[in-house]
């Protein structure tokens, strides 16, 4: 390789798609590493490889260690939307854009979301249990019941939020959204209520479904008290981050009867240990933080990041993806 070759990190969950784009171009060397690389291993794959000029992670750490590292750091994409594992202050300190992958997966942690909702809603698992087990017969003892005329409240109205408040909407469910940061006209042009306290709103909702980013506001924002404030027979969505919801509060909740159920797909501590007592909640369904892992998704946060990075290289990164704008100016 030419010595001005432009070096790449990029994580093996990168998709075919975003390859091809990185493939096009003559002047770019790609390093690929493993999502499960352990911290230590990472920063000396970046010396090896040094000057590394940008890296396309899934949910490895970065920070100023691993910028030390690269030498030469001109762009960090996250293949997805989350960054709570990069040092963003270090980040800008240098200059360096963080990118995500724009709206490429909402689509799919939105339809996630309305998923747990109607399969908590439609007993799904209960019910595919009860006909294999023969118990037919029982069958009128739990009843199913309608997401319709049903209020949810999503807490989060960004890229997820409003795309399922969309799908929603399309339920023929009330909406009322909870965000500070976005202004109460756009989320009544969405056809949705906004409200401006969580807690009042809390006791109207049958369903909460979380999407906001896990920031030092948001870690813990559903706690015991909060958690206390919602109806008995409402229900807990978290396809956005773990920590946002203290697990053994939603534990000690859905346990005395304060909640009736929950949907989640993120966790304090990912992987879970085995036999995490949320496991053996009935009134709880569980996914492994794939809500935004569909192979639709998979090709679109790839190619998009591609694109990210490739746009940073150039000189002109692609703004609305840049986390910290600061870098920009």
């Amino acid at each position: 390789m030419p010595t001005n070759t432009t070096k790449l990190l990029v994580t093996e969950s990168l998709s075919q798609r975003g390859r091809a784009l990185l493939a096009e171009r003559g002047d770019i060397e790609v390093i690929e590493f493993s999502n499960l690389i352990s911290a230590a291993d990472f920063e000396a794959l970046l010396r090896a490889h040094a000057p590394v000029h940008g890296v396309a992670l899934g949910a490895t750490r970065f920070g100023e260690r691993e910028l030390d590292a690269a030498q030469d750091m001109r762009v960090v994409a996250r293949i997805g939307v989350g960054y709570d594992a990069v040092d963003v202050p270090a980040l800008s300190k240098r200059k360096v854009p963080l990118m995500t992958a724009g709206t490429a997966n909402s689509p799919s942690v939105a339809e996630q979301a309305l998923f747990m909702m109607l399969t908590l809603a439609k007993r799904g698992a209960e019910l595919h249990a009860l006909v294999k087990t023969g118990a037919w017969a029982t069958r009128l003892g739990v009843l199913p019941f309608d997401l319709f005329g049903k209020t949810v409240l999503i807490v989060g109205f960004g890229r997820i939020g409003t795309r399922t408040a969309k799908r929603c909407l399309a339920m023929e469910m009330t909406v009322l959204v909870y965000d500070p940061y976005v202004p109460a006209a756009a989320i009544e042009a969405a056809g949705c209520e906004a409200v401006s306290d969580l807690d009042a709103a809390l006791p109207r909702a049958d369903f909460v479904s979380l999407h906001c980013p896990k920031t030092a506001e948001t870690t813990g924002l559903f706690d015991a008290a909060r958690l206390s404030k919602m109806k008995r027979t409402a229900y807990l969505i978290n396809t956005a981050r773990g920590g946002i919801v203290v697990e053994q509060a939603l534990y000690d909740a859905l346990l005395a009867g304060q909640l009736a159920g929950a949907g989640l797909d993120v966790f304090e501590v990912e992987p879970p240990p085995t036999g995490h007592k949320l496991f053996d909640l009935p009134n709880v369904i569980i996914a492994p933080h794939v809500a935004g892992v569909t192979r639709e998704a998979l090709d679109r946060m790839g190619e998009q990041t591609a694109r990210n990075m490739l746009s940073a290289l150039d000189g002109a990164p692609i703004a609305a993806n840049v986390v910290n704008q600061d870098v920009l100016s």
